[in-house]
């Protein structure tokens, strides 16, 4: 197994892909995120690919329909990047008796970054939130970020669901957690770590569905005979030791809801 990291640097991707072809790979596993993805599409329409994305994959262009994904590719979709007014929704719930939120976009995903700005602002609109756009992509950026959620005087954060912010994980919850603002972010290990609260699908259940399809590959079979899959399984999980620390009162209700409450 060749294994290749970009650690948020997406403008790595297509040298990194085209590595790997150079090697004749039976099989490319593409777990990191739509660029990742299309870098890897860009480099080969022969070696079979399995992709993990958080956007459409027929939108962009990896297959041509779900359940016959035509070409080499295949894979499953995350669903992370539908789910932010979702994600916001429960950061009201955590945070109610606001109506300054913040939504931090990586501006360098391009596509992706305006995709769910926007449906995160549409979704606010409905339920009356003022929304403030922050960017970053750098560390830098990312402190000064957090140093913005200070001056407009934020009072919670969602993390839209980014590789560049997986890559930072430990970095945002120790900002979040130095000027004490709640923020949501799209995978339990952000919880794990100490924010304050995730809801997304379960990476692990996702990673391993990747291995099946590299493995049914490697045995024979053609990515487009293997339809693409959607996750089906979410977490919501409230860190209740980080609440406290913020002294929020977290609802019976909104425990109830929760898959996992750390404490």
């Amino acid at each position: 197994m060749e294994s290749r990291w970009a650690l948020g640097q997406f403008d790595r991707l297509p040298a990194l892909a085209a590595e790997l072809v150079r090697r004749r790979v039976t099989v490319l596993a593409s777990t990191g995120g739509e660029l990742a993805a299309l870098a890897a599409k860009a480099a080969t329409s022969t070696i079979p690919i399995v992709f993990a994305v958080g956007g459409d994959p027929v939108k962009l262009a990896l297959a041509t329909s779900y359940n016959r994904p035509g070409g080499n590719a295949t894979g499953i979709t995350l669903l992370t990047n539908t789910l932010e007014p979702k994600r916001l929704g429960l950061l009201r719930d955590l945070v109610p008796r606001t109506a300054s939120f913040g939504v931090l976009v990586n501006p360098k995903n391009v596509a992706q970054a305006e995709r769910q700005l926007g449906e995160v602002e549409d979704a606010a609109r409905t339920i009356g939130l003022h929304i403030h756009a922050l960017r970053a992509s750098t560390d830098e950026e990312l402190d000064a970020a957090f140093k913005s959620v200070a001056d407009l005087r934020i009072a919670a954060l969602a993390v839209v669901a980014d590789p560049f912010f997986d890559t930072r994980r430990e970095r945002l919850v120790a900002l979040a957690a130095r000027h004490a603002v709640p923020a949501i972010y799209h995978f339990r290990e952000f919880a794990a770590s100490g924010g304050l609260a995730s809801y997304g699908v379960d990476p692990a259940d996702v990673y391993r569905q990747v291995g099946v399809y590299v493995g049914r590959v490697v045995n024979g079979a053609k990515p487009e005979d293997l339809p693409v899959l959607q996750a089906t399984k979410f977490q919501f999980v409230i860190n209740l030791k980080t609440a406290r620390s913020l002294r929020l009162e977290i609802s019976a209700d909104l425990l109830s809801l929760a898959d996992e409450v750390i404490e």
